[in-house]
């Protein structure tokens, strides 16, 4: 399994190494040994989602408060989408950049975001469905999103595809707004909640 820190910190892309034979493919998905070499903890994963989209489907992008955030390891099962890590934290060296990475059933590929980045993803076919581990469960008190079609963010989407968004993310705030409003998190925070986890875990 490879791990690769992105250009934002607390972004990594998990490359598994794959098995395959005349029965298939066996690989290791998901070691929280393995991320906490890199994150200064071991992931806590609490609660498990499974979303199925249809092409064009873009969800995000979405965070949560910190503390306690909700940190997530995003892997397609099916299909293929691009998945977005989005820096909205206030006061980051990166706040208002992205990374993109493919996430499909060739690589097989995941995702960690650390508590306190924004996710989305744009699904690349029929019947995608992308897999999240999270470090905490929903709370809707607590959960916010930045319209994913921003231009202040510039989000590429695939060529050719119609971007479908769910109500909710069509009427989310622009990075701007969201700022403005006070829902996003602090650089000042997401650090110091990533040291308090590292305190717990030693």
């Amino acid at each position: 399994m490879d791990i690769r820190a992105l250009s934002i910190e607390g972004a990594f892309v998990v490359t598994p190494r794959q098995f395959p034979d005349d029965r298939g493919v066996f690989l290791e998905s998901f070691r929280g040994d393995r991320l906490a070499e890199h994150l200064g903890h071991r992931p806590d994963v609490v609660q498990t989602n499974v979303s199925v989209s249809s092409r064009g489907t873009v969800r995000g992008i979405h965070f949560a408060d910190v503390p306690p955030g909700q940190g997530k390891y995003v892997t397609a099962l099916t299909g293929s989408l691009v998945d977005y890590v989005v820096d909205v934290r206030v006061g980051s060296p990166t706040f208002g950049q992205w990374e993109a990475v493919l996430l499909d059933t060739v690589d097989r590929r995941a995702v960690w975001l650390s508590e306190g980045l924004g996710h989305a993803f744009c699904a690349l076919e029929d019947g995608t469905t992308a897999m999240y581990l999270c470090s905490a469960a929903y709370n809707p008190t607590g959960e916010h999103g930045v319209h994913p079609l921003d231009p202040a963010v510039g989000l590429e989407l695939p060529e050719g595809v119609t971007p479908l968004l769910s109500p909710k993310d069509s009427e989310a705030p622009t990075l701007a707004e969201a700022a403005g409003q006070g829902l996003l998190p602090t650089w000042e925070a997401c650090r110091a909640h990533a040291e308090e986890l590292a305190r717990r875990s030693r």
